[in-house]
């Protein structure tokens, strides 16, 4: 998914999340009460789905660590042979490396902003459910 992709399903998210809060003002108890368990339940699956990320782009970076120093050093006898070509090359590489880690990092931000805004319309409706059980409850 590209960077501009990712944003765009934070703002669906963000979108999404304020029309169920606007909403909630509307149900009644159960309603709102089952409102707030999906919310839970959305966010609980966001924060497992961020995690199993981290732990793959963990080990991604692992096993490329591994490949990228045995063609670095590949790379650097080469070197003494062709400087000047080797140069732009290895400048392009390092380069595209950046602009992959400047991708996934923004991809990761993202993520974590779609899991920030469910779990703000988890908060928002679990407050209002429990002013709901304040209003139902009996006056003493």
């Amino acid at each position: 998914m590209t960077t501009s992709a990712t944003f765009d399903q934070l703002t669906q998210t963000v979108n999404q999340a304020e029309a169920q809060i606007k909403d909630a003002a509307a149900r009644n108890r159960s309603e709102l009460q089952a409102q707030v368990e999906q919310a839970r339940t959305s966010a609980e699956q966001r924060a497992t789905q961020i995690q199993a990320q981290a732990t793959q782009a963990h080990d991604d970076a692992t096993a490329g660590w591994q490949s990228m120093k045995a063609n670095w050093q590949a790379h650097v006898s080469d070197l003494h042979d062709k400087a000047a070509d080797k140069k732009a090359e290895m400048d392009r590489s390092r380069a595209q490396r950046r602009a992959d880690r400047a991708d996934l990092y923004a991809d990761d931000a993202v993520s974590f902003a779609i899991a920030a805004v469910q779990e703000a319309e988890y908060a928002v409706l679990d407050a209002a459910l429990a002013h709901a059980d304040v209003e139902a409850a009996p006056s003493q």
